[in-house]
């Protein structure tokens, strides 16, 4: 049994975690942070946590939060980087779902998130929390950055492409879609029922925070610099993003598509690769920690068309996190993890 602390405990992904960390039979949370919210008891903010945990929020405080084993920060970024250099400099492992450590270039994190880096020694250090590409790292590692949303969903869609240099690696287009909570618990006139319901809307089309983190870990898996036009948009929906990937063959002789993501993903837990010319729908995915994928050639062309579904709280933050906590201490992977998707 470890102990787990949590610093931001009343947004999106902070109750996701407290929901999925409420079935992991190795974890104990004994800390959970908000400055806002402090001395209320969890299950009174949230009631489907009531009889799983009987704790009240508190302000991040280091002493305690150093007694714990392993220390979550669901938190906006630039919060992170305020406390993990001491956390760690006390032996705690700590586990970032923010974008704090994320990218390696720190000048090109400051330019998109507007920030001074307080701790650039420690992104060298951090490994970049996507499984299915640094497994072995993660297992060692004492602090890690977990990947985005958008690019968890972006980079496996296009991984088997790009790690077999099949594809133009100058010419990639992700145009993707998430749910209203991707944008946070905050208060925001555009995520409000009456102004995101029954309207699809592209925001960030001249570039988005996410770029240069999907850039980055398509262009590790390509071994060059990847050209990519990234647009996000915003759904009708709560939960959920579904990634439509282009790229163009080099070749046009069918290479075998169906099979290279089946071999690629064979032994991933959390990654369904469907029948060929399948399409995964987000609701498929929803409450799960599942990126669910399909491959399309449309007219047999040089196009390539992969399709992504993910439930952007759970494999895109969330329970993605309990993942790679899972194999940081040696868990079963998927322990914590077997919910289903919910239909409808």
């Amino acid at each position: 049994m470890i102990r787990v602390g949590i610093v931001g405990g009343t947004g999106y992904t902070g109750v996701e975690l407290l929901r999925v960390l409420a079935n992991h039979p190795e974890v104990q949370v004994d800390v959970i942070t908000s400055r806002s919210e402090e001395g209320i008891r969890v299950a009174d903010m949230f009631p489907n946590l009531r009889g799983h945990y009987d704790l009240a929020f508190t302000v991040p405080d280091v002493e305690r939060l150093s007694a714990c084993d392993v220390v979550f920060f669901a938190t906006p970024h630039g919060v992170a980087m305020s406390m993990a250099p001491e956390l760690v400099a006390r032996g705690v492992r700590v586990i970032d779902l923010g974008a704090d450590f994320r990218i390696k270039d720190v000048p090109l994190w400051e330019k998109w998130y507007g920030l001074s880096h307080t701790c650039p020694d420690l992104v060298e250090k951090a490994v970049y929390g996507l499984p299915e590409v640094n497994r072995e790292a993660i297992a060692g590692a004492q602090l890690v950055a977990c990947a985005g949303c958008y690019p968890t969903a972006a980079q496996l869609g296009y991984l088997p492409l790009l790690e077999k240099g099949l594809v133009d690696h100058r010419r990639l287009i992700a145009d993707c879609k998430s749910g209203a909570s991707g944008a946070g618990r905050g208060a925001n006139v555009g995520t409000l029922l009456c102004e995101a319901s029954e309207s699809v809307k592209a925001y960030g089309a001249s570039g988005h925070r996410h770029l240069p983190e999907i850039r980055q870990g398509l262009s590790r898996a390509a071994g060059r610099e990847v050209g990519l036009t990234f647009v996000p948009h915003l759904m009708p929906m709560i939960r959920g993003i579904h990634a439509t990937l282009y790229s163009t063959l080099k070749d046009p002789v069918d290479p075998g598509l169906q099979e290279l993501f089946e071999e690629r993903f064979a032994n991933e837990p959390f990654v369904d690769v469907m029948p060929f010319g399948s399409h995964p729908e987000t609701r498929s995915v929803r409450g799960s920690n599942v990126c669910r994928i399909s491959v399309h050639r449309p007219q047999d062309d040089e196009t390539v068309v992969v399709l992504s579904v993910i439930d952007n709280l759970v494999k895109g933050a969330s329970g993605q996190a309990v993942q790679v906590m899972n194999i940081m201490f040696g868990f079963d992977e998927t322990s914590g993890l077997g919910s289903v998707g919910l239909m409808p």
